[in-house]
């Protein structure tokens, strides 16, 4: 049965387009999503009060979905104000200063280790961790806070949820879809993965040293990490009472920290915690930290510092994430966010604007080993679309039967491809609104990040669908 398209799923798509280009301009696109917003909704509700309602509801639909984002990135940067002020950070990071001595070792170091955390309870939790032990390391080496969320996305949203080989919730997502076993999808990921992972890196890092060697780098920072002003710190005086710690107390604070985070990394382990769960460990742990730091540093101060902290942490967050709602509110539209602002507007048979876009896709072309996993990789780019990563790789399995079966061999290969492009796009590299935790915690652009990764992996994504091609 063919899916129809109908003006909605036009319309998403001209929108789609209009908001890469004026992200490739390096303009912004709040009033284009906006624009978009109203636009599906004018479609779907025929009312201009249903279509002017549905931008409002769109945000707070998007605001909803990434408010478990906001509150950890907020509380890690509220416990980093308390530690950077007492000189905590200092005493914690110096170990690690002997390993991570030049950039370069910083880059390829907080990649590596941030992969194999993600590995184990995905990447959300991980750039908590890595963010807030490793990033000041990284920072005082030399490595921009841009190349340092650079290689925590692409080791961490890119190769460690690409393949998730630990936790294996994409692999069997996608066999599922295609009829396969989870151990046959992930085998035959190995050499794609690894191939993705290496041509993005390596490809990431070298125009990293060539655009800072010509002069070309702009890291994107968002905030430095001076003090606010105003009520976040009015006190400013209070910041004296970091003298009340003594340097025995403050190397005690230094080790016990480290340890409560590594706890919070064996019950993780023993209570089988991923994703949100994980997140919510280390935001509690966070939040623990951050106030016995400041009631011991601040004493008889310490009931209202930690509002203060608490303060500049969330508008830390949402000075971040406020350029990024209007954009994710539209893509969230997409997928289950159309269904849940607009109700059943789409033909019968639809799995959301994305997904049917990406079926049309793939009846639109002929079949062929070539064909097939270039229809894979963009198919998977496309349900990436949505910001989730997750949300289509289901589709990208079910296209890669329909396609193993016509050319008659390859439907393992093909399904790993479609599962690496997908996360790879909507997991949290290119897409702005996904790679938000690398971004925050590292205080730079999101936008600028995604710019940064672009390159890289489409670079990556040629490369691995040329590979698979040959392994089909």
């Amino acid at each position: 049965m063919t899916l129809e398209l109908t003006a909605l799923h036009w319309v998403y798509l001209s929108f789609i387009l209009l908001i890469i280009g004026f992200m490739i301009m390096r303009r912004d696109t709040t009033l284009i999503c906006i624009a978009g917003i109203f636009g599906i909704g004018l479609l779907a509700t025929t009312s201009i009060e249903g279509s002017v309602s549905g931008i409002f509801d769109s945000f707070i639909y998007a605001i909803k979905e990434l408010i478990s984002t906001i509150l950890i990135i907020s509380i890690i940067v509220a416990l980093s104000r308390i530690l950077i002020r007492t000189g905590i950070n200092e005493i914690m990071i110096s170990p690690f200063t002997r390993f991570l001595r030049t950039p370069s070792l910083a880059f390829w170091g907080i990649g590596i280790i941030m992969m194999i955390v993600s590995w184990f309870f995905w990447p959300s939790p991980a750039v908590a961790l890595i963010g807030a032990v490793l990033l000041p390391v990284a920072v005082r080496v030399g490595l921009p806070a841009l190349g340092a969320a650079v290689a925590m996305n692409l080791f961490g949203h890119g190769i460690a949820l690409s393949s998730d080989f630990i936790i294996q919730g994409a692999p069997k997502l996608t066999a599922d879809a295609a009829g396969i076993a989870v151990s046959d999808v992930m085998t035959a990921s190995i050499p794609l993965v690894i191939v993705m992972g290496v041509v993005t890196t390596i490809a990431a890092y070298w125009m990293m040293k060539r655009d800072q060697r010509l002069g070309r780098w702009r890291d994107g920072l968002v905030e430095d990490t001076r003090p606010l002003t105003g009520a976040a710190s009015s006190q400013g005086s209070d910041d004296d009472a970091a003298d009340h710690l003594s340097l025995a107390t403050k190397r005690l604070l230094a080790v016990l920290i480290p340890i409560l985070f590594a706890a919070d990394v064996a019950l993780m382990l023993a209570l089988n915690l991923q994703g949100g769960d994980a997140t919510a460990l280390i935001g509690g742990t966070a939040i623990i930290i951050m106030l016995l730091v400041t009631m011991l540093t601040h004493r008889g101060r310490g009931l209202e510092r930690t509002t203060a902290y608490l303060i500049e942490g969330f508008l830390f967050g949402f000075r971040v994430f406020g350029p990024v709602i209007p954009i994710a509110a539209f893509f969230y539209l997409g997928d289950a966010g159309f269904f849940s602002l607009f109700g059943e507007q789409l033909p019968q048979s639809s799995g959301g604007i994305v997904n049917d876009l990406g079926v049309g896709l793939a009846h639109a072309v002929p079949v062929n080993d070539v064909v097939s996993a270039v229809t894979l990789t963009v198919v998977g780019a496309i349900t990436g679309l949505d910001g989730s990563g997750f949300s289509g790789i289901s589709l990208a399995g079910s296209i890669a039967q329909l396609f193993g079966h016509a050319i008659g061999s390859g439907i393992d290969t093909l399904t790993a491809l479609g599962q690496v492009a997908a996360i790879w796009v909507g997991g949290g590299t290119i897409i702005p609104w996904a790679l938000i935790p690398a971004a925050a915690i590292c205080g730079v652009s999101p936008f600028e990040l995604a710019r940064r990764n672009l390159k890289p992996v489409i670079i990556g994504l040629a490369v691995t669908t040329i590979v698979a091609i040959f392994l089909i």
